[in-house]
């Protein structure tokens, strides 16, 4: 049985040496374009490369995400940057954009692609497409439940990545443009504001039943104690979410998982290091969640109190005079600390100066009573909470340096008189043998055993440790030490190639073959769920799709049901944005495409000159002019949480949202969008209005 593989994140260099000391199996990061997170720090091309040189010396596989829509625009820099990661034997790209996928499968068909979150696959059918596709991985979505993924894996042969820790966003991934309609800045694009880690007032009836809470703010996700259940299940990789977090905090999370999946492996149970859990939750937590991944209730979903950073309770204050407060600790504290009062006046300041009877200290212990100076008033019992600690992250960064993660290799050593000097190293996969000069025999002093063991352990400036160490030497032999330093560089630099491994390269031409309809100009309008009355509008969530007539006309709004249906008009929630994804979907058979609501006039004129400049063909698009926009599509229930129906949500500036429920939440623009445009004389087929019953 292969063991699972823990993935962790990497926002930078810094974290990517974090998680290989910390044990990861792999690692995925993103560019300074066209990934999910534009706003870490990301690689730059050179960095990207000493990335995948330094990981898979360690044997650590690299992926990056390539998952963010692409507008035709983009597309000759987009695949200019997919076949540079390619030739640089990245281990494999993640992809949302339906059509991108389908230009990479074609144009590099040696080149790994998994199917990004953010995609939205979330049940067999999705999973089923991918496979058929080529895919070699789908990343679930993260409400995915763990009894669905069984019957996905039990169905399908194609590997399955699950997230396991982190940060839940609360809209399905793919389906929230929430941020793009408040500030422009597309989550599909990377640019997301965080719409719901923001306050927002609960409304019954236009009346406020709760004033600025965190609404749509969910814990983030743990899920240590269930990681054997996983493993059981035979998912493939478990995914760490964190390319914005700190190395502390890569480090801290990536050595937790290590030790519960190793644990459980060798123990058959999972063992969870308190003392690194704690530090987690000192350098971030929002409080945890079992997430829908596990079928957490409802109410244990959200943090309504705060959207950010909890720390953990390290003291009570009992005394407070002026800007001095006493604080009866319940957790050690260091120099260096950061501490949030929670107050009346809340207040957080840095521990560099603090006392223990008057007395300057450096650290404290638990029952051990401090004081120290404060900025503003504080209430007598108010909680004190640690948010960061300068020597949890000094320990950190001193380990990662240390380089103690090793590839240990079994090394055997000939020096005997008349043979050639002889190195042989094994890492287990890779074998080195490398000979030199014809040894002689000694004239003053022989070289002894001792010699060659200190000379061929000198091995901390690079990735290995000798495991295993063989030497057959004569007595009377003489090697020269430089001559067997210089063998000993020499296997190691060949070893380091030999790691350093090179994917197959190959480019394909793309090629399609797709329909040519004709230039019409219709008017339609969709109520609820009955398109023209007569087409049925299916949801964006569907588990399976047994109980639907496979030939009956659909409006559909997930990719599973282009795998399952034979009959259908994909709706704007599949995130059409370029000419490739409008060809891709035709050529499965699919009639009408209803376009992102994200793009605007030039771009939709974009997609259509793109589209009958390269195949010679006409498309049928439909355009949405008139909508209350469906910003979020959200597993969470709001209105199962206050026990009510028909809420609405006043966010900042007076923006209302309203709230619907069928099988899963919806939140919409109380404000309709409207657009005058003439999408007809541009060669749109299809205008549609969308209304609310």
């Amino acid at each position: 049985m292969k063991k699972i593989e823990l993935l962790a994140p990497a926002g930078n260099m810094e974290s990517l040496y974090a998680a290989i000391e910390a044990g990861a199996d792999a690692i995925y990061l993103g560019g300074k374009n066209f990934g999910a997170r534009a706003f870490s720090k990301n690689f730059n091309d050179e960095e990207i490369i000493k990335a995948i040189n330094c990981a898979h010396i360690y044997g650590v596989k690299v992926y990056v995400t390539c998952n963010t829509l692409i507008y035709d625009r983009e597309v000759k820099d987009f695949l200019n940057y997919v076949e540079f990661l390619h030739k640089n034997n990245v281990d494999a790209i993640l992809v949302q954009d339906l059509g991108m996928l389908d230009l990479i499968r074609k144009t590099y068909p040696k080149l790994e692609v998994h199917s990004s979150t953010q995609m939205h696959i979330h049940n067999l059918d999705g999973t089923r497409l991918m496979q058929d596709l080529g895919v070699k991985r789908v990343v679930l979505a993260r409400e995915t439940s763990i009894n669905d993924i069984k019957i996905i894996k039990a169905n399908t042969d194609v590997e399955l990545e699950v997230f396991v820790h982190g940060a839940l966003c609360v809209s399905y991934s793919g389906q929230c443009l929430m941020s793009f309609f408040n500030s422009g800045r597309s989550a599909n694009q990377g640019a997301c504001e965080g719409s719901c880690r923001l306050k927002y007032n609960v409304l019954k009836d236009n009346k406020i039943i709760d004033k600025d809470v965190f609404a749509l703010s969910l814990k983030d996700l743990n899920s240590l104690e269930n990681i054997g259940r996983l493993i059981d299940l035979g998912v493939s990789s478990l995914k760490i979410e964190g390319r914005m977090k700190s190395p502390a905090y890569v480090y801290l999370v990536t050595s937790l998982y290590r030790k519960a999946i190793d644990s459980y492996y060798k123990l058959g149970k999972v063992e969870i290091d308190k003392k690194t859990l704690h530090d987690l939750k000192v350098v971030f937590n929002r409080e945890y969640t079992r997430g829908f991944l596990f079928n957490e209730k409802n109410e244990n979903i959200v943090n309504m109190k705060s959207s950010n950073h909890q720390g953990v309770e390290v003291g009570t204050v009992i005394k407070a005079k002026n800007d001095t407060v006493e604080v009866k600790l319940s957790d050690d504290v260091f120099i260096g600390d950061a501490l949030r009062i929670l107050s009346s006046s809340e207040d957080a300041i840095i521990l560099n100066n603090f006392y223990i009877k008057n007395k300057l200290v450096k650290e404290a212990k638990k029952g051990d009573v401090i004081s120290f100076k404060v900025h503003k008033k504080i209430d007598f019992n108010s909680i004190v909470l640690k948010t960061s600690s300068a020597k949890i992250t000094n320990d950190i960064n001193n380990i990662i340096l240390e380089h103690k993660r090793r590839v240990p290799l079994t090394v055997s050593v000939n020096a005997r008189v008349g043979e050639p000097l002889r190195i042989v190293a094994t890492d287990g996969k890779n074998s080195i043998r490398k000979e030199s000069i014809v040894l002689e025999s000694s004239i003053n002093r022989p070289t002894t055993i001792s010699d060659l063991e200190d000379k061929i352990n000198r091995l901390n400036d690079t990735a290995y440790t000798i495991n295993s160490l063989k030497i057959n030497i004569d007595d009377n032999v003489f090697v020269p030490l430089k001559t067997f330093n210089d063998l000993r560089r020499e296997v190691i630099e060949e070893l380091n190639q030999k790691r350093q491994y090179k994917t197959e390269f190959e480019k394909s031409e793309y090629q399609i073959e797709v329909p040519n309809f004709k230039t019409e100009q219709n008017e339609n309008e969709l109520h609820a769920n009955l398109f023209n009355n007569e087409i049925l509008r299916l949801p964006k969530i569907i588990n399976n799709y047994e109980d639907y007539d496979k030939n009956k006309k659909y409006l559909v709004s997930e990719v599973g049901a282009l795998y399952s249906l034979n009959n259908v008009d994909t709706d704007y929630s599949l995130n059409v944005t370029n000419s490739y994804t409008v060809a891709f979907l035709h050529s499965l058979g699919v009639n009408k495409i209803t376009l992102s609501q994200e793009l605007g006039y030039y771009d939709i004129k974009d997609i259509i000159n793109y589209y009958e400049n390269r195949y010679h063909k006409h498309p049928n698009l439909e355009v949405i002019t008139s909508s209350n926009i469906e910003v979020m599509s959200t597993k969470f229930d709001l209105n199962k949480y206050y026990n009510m129906t028909n809420l609405t949500l006043e966010g900042n500036k007076h923006k209302y949202y309203l709230i619907s429920n069928d099988n899963y939440m919806s939140i919409y623009l109380t404000d309709r969008k409207e657009d005058d445009h003439n999408y007809f004389e541009i060669g749109i087929n299809n205008i549609r209005k969308d209304y609310i019953d």
